[in-house]
């Protein structure tokens, strides 16, 4: 029996053993013949009068009848076309309502003259609108990955999203902070991605979950804090080119998933030196955990250490010393180096003073 009808098992038998003996044709008799209860196969006879194979003796009530498949299927096929027909007529109508509604709703955003920007509140209406970007997204996808290690729900609901995009043929470009190293999860997750055609790089630190689809909308959290708070939507070339170049910057300052960096000059690892950038900004110890994607005990476990390779036994001795070892550099002496140096040098002593003393007091507030 063709598998594809959908018929029960036993129905199937019943059949086949009404084909093989003729004169069996009453529910007892079948029962007798099976060991079955005779509800088991009143069943089963009900199933293959629904599909039009036995039916009813006319003359002998509670007798069944064997009904040619010829006859039988061909009634339930033309059924099955009928109802194909109508949903096919369906889907049609459907679509041209879809059709219609997005026209409506597009004149009425052009006609409200609305701004580029739209506030998405609460996870869901979040995890929404990433579908609909991801299905319309036609050629990129640039993505901050900030908070470290991700969560098992986070990547079960962002797989089947990132598959299909890939399949497709879309770049993804994901950028993913460097303590995920720590998290054998995210990191799995991290080198799926780079194998299913994926290009992912890390970074010390990021300021907040961001992804930019098509280089035209954006969608960036409101609270790097608390993530299923909500994002905004936004759109429009100026934001959208100051945002693209701002990921465009960072990505090449980033790494390879899985490269180690080795230290710079003043012995500092990136991480380090961006612990000492953001808590010379003024940022508190959970500032700075959030920015790594790490705990606050790692964070001042880490303040801990630098303070102890430079012998500080305080927040203001670590400052001070941390200045004097040239690793408070703020990103202007870099801007700086620069032709016609020797006639701006005044200038720039004095302002790496004013910088050193500023990130000083900022790293001794903690």
């Amino acid at each position: 029996m063709p598998q594809f009808l959908g018929l029960e098992a036993d129905a199937e038998i019943v059949y086949q053993a009404m084909i093989k003996y003729p004169g069996v044709r009453e529910v007892e008799e079948l029962a007798q013949l099976f060991g079955w209860p005779g509800e088991r196969v009143a069943d089963a006879l009900n199933e293959l009068e629904r599909f039009s194979l036995v039916r009813q003796s006319w003359e002998r009530p509670g007798e069944f009848l064997l009904v040619s498949p010829e006859v039988g299927l061909e009634q339930m096929l033309a059924r099955r076309e009928a109802d194909l027909h109508q949903l096919h007529r369906d889907i049609a109508d459907s679509r041209a309502a879809v059709a219609r509604l997005i026209s409506e709703y597009n004149i009425a955003r052009e006609t409200r003259g609305e701004v580029p920007a739209e506030q998405l509140s609460g996870l869901d209406t979040v995890r929404l609108a990433i579908e609909g970007l991801a299905k319309n997204c036609t050629s990129e996808i640039m993505a901050f990955v900030s908070d470290g290690s991700q969560t098992a729900e986070n990547m079960a609901a962002s797989r089947p999203l990132d598959q299909a995009l890939l399949e497709r043929g879309i770049r993804l470009r994901a950028l993913y902070l460097e303590s995920i190293a720590n998290d054998p999860a995210t990191m799995a997750y991290a080198r799926w991605l780079v194998d299913e055609g994926g290009v992912v790089r890390t970074i010390p630190s990021l300021p907040a979950r961001m992804a930019i689809y098509d280089r035209n909308t954006a969608l960036v959290a409101i609270d790097p804090d608390r993530g299923a708070s909500g994002a905004i939507l936004l759109r429009g070339t100026g934001v959208l080119a100051v945002l693209c170049a701002y990921f465009d910057q960072v990505w090449e300052t980033a790494t390879e998933l899985g490269e180690v960096r080795s230290r710079d000059d003043g012995g500092l690892t990136p991480q380090e030196r961006e612990i000492l950038r953001l808590l010379a900004e003024g940022n508190t110890d959970e500032v700075v955990a959030r920015r790594l994607g790490v705990s606050v005990r790692t964070t001042r476990r880490l303040v801990a250490e630098l303070a102890g390779r430079l012998g500080a036994r305080s927040r203001f001795q670590l400052g001070v010393l941390a200045a004097e070892a040239g690793w408070l550099r703020l990103p202007r002496d870099d801007r700086d180096d620069r032709d016609d140096r020797d006639d701006r040098d005044d200038r720039d002593d004095r302002d790496d003073r004013d910088d050193r003393g500023r990130a000083i007091g900022a790293i001794a507030g903690q």
